[in-house]
C-alpha cells in the first residue's frame, strides 16, 4: 500500500451546485462517461456526489489534494463487467501516481439519503525507509 485516502460528500451541497450551475457543474467534476453514467438514474446527485467524494479520496492518497497535479477530470470512476467501481487516471494525476510508483487502485463508494462517502487505496511498492 501507497496511500489511504477517504472523503465524505453533503449531497444537499452538490444537488444545491448542480441545481445552480447544471451541466457545467457536473462537468467540471466528471468525465462525459461519469456523467453519462450518474444521469441514466432517476436522482443523479448520489453518484455524483460518490465520484465527487472518489476524486477527493484520490488526491488525498497522492498526497496532493485536488489542483495543478491532480485536477478532478484526471480522475475517472469506471466499472467493471461484474459493476465493480475502479479508477482510472488521465494527465498529471497519472504522472504523479507513477512518480509514486502506484500501480492500482482498490475504491469502495457508498452513499445514503444525506451523503456519499468514498475510500481508495493506492497499491504499489511502499519506498523504504533508512
Amino acid at each position: 500500500m501507497v496511500g489511504l485516502g477517504m472523503d465524505l460528500a453533503d449531497l444537499d451541497r452538490v444537488r444545491q451546485a448542480l441545481q445552480k450551475n447544471g451541466e457545467t457543474f457536473a462537468l467540471r467534476i466528471c468525465t462525459q462517461d461519469e456523467w453519462a453514467y450518474c444521469r441514466k438514474h432517476a436522482d443523479p446527485v448520489p453518484r455524483l456526489a460518490a465520484r465527487f467524494a472518489a476524486k477527493e479520496a484520490v488526491a488525498k492518497a497522492l498526497g496532493t489534494g485536488i489542483g495543478e497535479k491532480c485536477a478532478f477530470t484526471d480522475v475517472e470512476v469506471v466499472r467493471n463487467d461484474a459493476g465493480a467501481p475502479s479508477i482510472l487516471l488521465h494527465g498529471s494525476a497519472g504522472v504523479t501516481a507513477r512518480e509514486q510508483s502506484i500501480t492500482g487502485w482498490l475504491l469502495t463508494m457508498t452513499h445514503s439519503r444525506l451523503s456519499a462517502a468514498a475510500t481508495v487505496i493506492a497499491l504499489g511498492e511502499a519506498p523504504e525507509f533508512s
